[in-house]
């Protein structure tokens, strides 16, 4: 497959979820984001009202996070952080599964959680990419992750926080893809570090990538280490 710098920035959300970063590195996050024409940022819900002012106008949308990187938060809770960064300026959220009670069975539980944040997104018209932490999951339980999301009316799985034990791989991404079919949308993050990583991501079936060098990646330099 081949890409041009320009559609490959098209898939990228362009993350700082580090819990010190600055403000004058979101403010470098969101220039970054504007000068390359990166699909989104992706920041943490406190930070979502400062990438709301600085992106206005400039066709790159505000992404957050919710209940992350644990996923282990009280679905009000998860609904609620969901309003808030809406209501600043959020119009894509990325969720994390509660995994504790996907190993436990309770899938009635998981399915509530993701529906609890997808009605309260979707009634002001935000995405959800639900994170389902590939790295910590069976093959079996991937696929139910998966079924569980996209009947809940999520807009797209996600493989990793990339604050756990690995990040996205090209099985799992494949997989993701075969479960959920051809419309939903497949967002893999963790380790994606280069040109070459982001192009076999999308052949595989993804399409969005989270990652923090996403201008690295665009010039053609190795990632060393990080989201």
């Amino acid at each position: 497959m081949e890409l041009t710098s320009e559609q490959i920035a098209k898939y990228i959300d362009h993350t700082l979820l580090k819990q010190e970063a600055s403000a004058l590195q979101i403010k470098k996050l969101c220039e970054e984001a504007i000068q390359y024409k990166f699909a989104s940022v992706c920041v943490n819900p406190a930070n979502v009202g400062i990438c709301a002012r600085l992106l206005k106008g400039s066709g790159v949308k505000v992404c957050s996070v919710i209940g992350f990187p644990l996923g282990a938060t009280l679905s009000t809770v998860k609904a609620y952080e969901t309003e808030k960064v809406i209501a600043d300026g959020a119009e894509e959220v990325d969720m994390v599964l509660n995994v504790g009670a996907l190993k436990s069975g309770d899938d009635k539980l998981v399915k509530d959680d993701v529906s609890a944040v997808v009605k309260t997104a979707h009634s002001q018209k935000a995405l959800v990419k639900v994170i389902i932490e590939t790295c910590l999951l069976t093959d079996e339980e991937k696929v139910k992750a998966c079924l569980i999301c996209k009947e809940a009316g999520a807009d797209f799985v996600k493989t990793s926080t990339g604050f756990n034990s690995g990040g996205a791989t090209l099985p799992d991404v494949t997989l993701m893809r075969k479960t959920v079919g051809p419309k939903m949308g497949v967002k893999a993050a963790g380790g994606v570090r280069t040109r070459e990583d982001v192009l076999a991501m999308i052949e595989a079936g993804a399409t969005r990538i989270g990652t923090s060098g996403g201008i690295k990646i665009l010039e053609g330099a190795e990632i060393k280490s990080g989201y």
